[in-house]
């Protein structure tokens, strides 16, 4: 696992970790920002009414209700972006990372009002009488590119497991076995069960599903935040204040105890918003072609609306509960993931300005660092260690308290050769005080409100519907990616593979499922935002004659 971990590390320094992608994606959706007029503020209050069914009738071709597509796209968006994207932005890259969120989401509702407006234009009726649609569709159709359709439809299967699927499990299973001690493969296992039924029953039973499960989600995880931040209140100010200030400035609390670089927030906070509100991604337009209307751009201006309640409303409020209650600069008792962790030669403080520099440098990759990986042996005596010589870093933070088990109960005891700063023993758990990330953070910042350790089970239960919803969605993303590539009969074998890899992922290493998460979405990404680009002109005329008709009707 840890030879593929490296490599899709390696894969998304090139490709969304790259400093080139931010500025492609925050590109796009300015130039169709300045383009359009800046239709997100301009068609703000017109895309409500089109959502409340103003403007709907019956007759109008289709498979469901505006309502329904957007909360069908709505549950694609609000999973575990929201809750461990969230507290892994920053974890990463400290209060300014929350601020690129805001810039991703103001700019992306420009870029899923263009991409839904282009997708729902190009959709087709298939052989079962549903709708079809999505950016493989204009690529084809209205681009007449049938290699980049392919491209993106084969991209939109795999970023079902890596966006929609994976992370999805892994984060339920991570928070309901740190609340209730339920073993995640029996979460996963029960989860999948539902989630094959539901899926079963295609656009119509996942719509149906989706709209009593968005709306229930969002008003119970608010309380539970509003509970946070009220029992926190002298802390919000100071906290807004460090979002908009370490954005343009920097900051040495970012990042952890080590700090991050205003690029590395940058980057970071703008692929997690990528993450959370999928805007340029293509995904949402899936769900947005089923929708009964004649107007295309009708659809568009209902798509805007995600980015906004995705990140610009619910994300602010996860990231004020974590910085409000300040756990996010705390060490917490956790298991260490393999992947989170490292072995360094030396030893080291986090209370010594100059081992923080040279930790800094080590972990950013600087070049301004002597700091090494640890190769050699470290004696344990019933579960700790009596060797000196290294440092254990987890979580971008010298570990404390640590304890070496086997079994994850009993006490090891011997010696264990560390190669590289990697332990080469398997079955070996490491546990300790170290700063935490993800979904784990989300759930102890909870416990900072008025609700107490109560918190921690609203964490549990709107993650648990909040990702499970996603992952419903998700997986009718893929199959209209596989009815594209190879035919309506490819969409039962899909949908075993989707529940298999579901139930994998609920007890899978989270920082792996993390690392192919970011993969995923890139290739999916750079196709759908080259395809609009191109239609940039269609895509105005086709706005300029829906709004025009609009007024004539007023």
């Amino acid at each position: 696992m840890e030879g593929l971990y490296n490599f899709l590390v390696s894969l998304d320094g090139m490709l969304g970790g790259a400093d080139w992608f931010p500025f492609v994606l925050l590109g796009v959706g300015l130039f169709f920002t300045i383009y359009l007029k800046f239709p997100q503020i301009r068609f703000f209050t017109h895309a409500w009414k089109v959502v409340t069914g103003k403007y709907d009738h019956s007759d109008d071709p289709g498979d469901t209700t505006h309502f329904r597509a957007l909360t069908t796209a709505l549950s694609g968006t609000v999973g575990t972006g929201n809750i461990s994207g969230v507290a892994f932005a920053i974890f990463l890259g400290g209060p300014a990372a929350l601020f690129w969120m805001w810039a991703t989401a103001f700019l992306g509702m420009t870029t899923k009002f263009v991409e839904v407006t282009l997708s729902h234009k190009y959709r087709v009726q298939t052989e079962d009488g549903s709708m079809a649609g999505g950016p493989m569709y204009f690529m084809d159709r209205g681009l007449n590119m049938k290699w980049l359709a392919v491209a993106f439809a084969i991209a939109t299967v795999v970023s079902s497991f890596g966006t929609g699927n994976l992370p999805q499990s892994n984060g339920i299973a991570t928070s309901i076995e740190a609340t209730f001690g339920f073993e995640p493969w029996i979460v996963g296992s029960v989860l999948g069960i539902l989630l094959a039924l539901v899926i079963l029953g295609g656009i119509q039973r996942i719509a149906a599903v989706t709209a009593r499960i968005v709306p229930i989600m969002a008003v119970v995880y608010l309380i539970g935040a509003l509970a946070v931040i009220f029992a926190n209140i002298e802390n919000i100010g100071p906290s807004f204040a460090a979002v908009i200030s370490d954005a343009f400035t920097g900051s040495a609390a970012a990042g952890g105890f080590l700090g991050a670089s205003l690029a590395y927030a940058f980057n970071r906070g703008v692929n997690r918003g990528l993450f959370s509100n999928e805007a340029g991604q293509g995904s949402a337009p899936i769900a947005h072609a089923a929708a009964k209307t004649k107007e295309p751009a009708s659809e568009g201006m209902v798509s805007l609306l995600e980015p906004f309640i995705d990140t610009i409303i619910i994300c602010t409020i996860t990231g004020l509960v974590i910085l409000s209650s300040g756990v996010w600069k705390e060490k917490h008792e956790n298991v260490f993931d393999r992947s989170d962790m490292i072995f360094v030669a030396g030893e080291y403080s986090d209370k010594a300005d100059d081992d923080k520099v040279q930790l800094y440098g080590f972990l950013n990759s600087t070049g301004d660092s002597d700091v090494k990986p640890y190769t050699g042996p470290i004696s344990v005596v019933n579960g700790t260690a009596v060797t000196s010589g290294y440092t254990l870093i987890n979580a971008r933070s010298i570990a404390e308290d640590v304890q070496y088990l086997v079994g994850n109960e009993d006490p090891f005891t011997g010696t264990l050769q560390i190669k590289d700063g990697k332990p080469l023993k398997q079955n070996l758990v490491v546990k300790g005080k170290s700063l935490v990330h993800s979904a784990t953070l989300t759930t102890i910042a909870f416990t900072r409100g008025w609700f107490g350790d109560f918190g921690q089970y609203i964490v549990s239960v709107g993650l648990l519907l909040f990702a499970f919803s996603t992952a419903i969605a998700w997986s009718y993303y893929g199959d209209r990616a596989m009815t594209y590539l190879l035919g309506p009969r490819s969409i039962m074998p899909y949908r075993v593979i989707y529940v298999a890899g579901f139930v994998w992922a609920s007890f899978s290493d989270t920082t792996l499922v993390w690392a192919l998460s970011a993969v995923a979405i890139v290739v999916m990404t750079l196709p759908n935002l080259f395809g609009i680009v191109l239609l940039s002109k269609e895509m105005k005329q086709t706005v300029d004659q829906y709004w025009q008709s609009v007024k004539d009707k007023q």
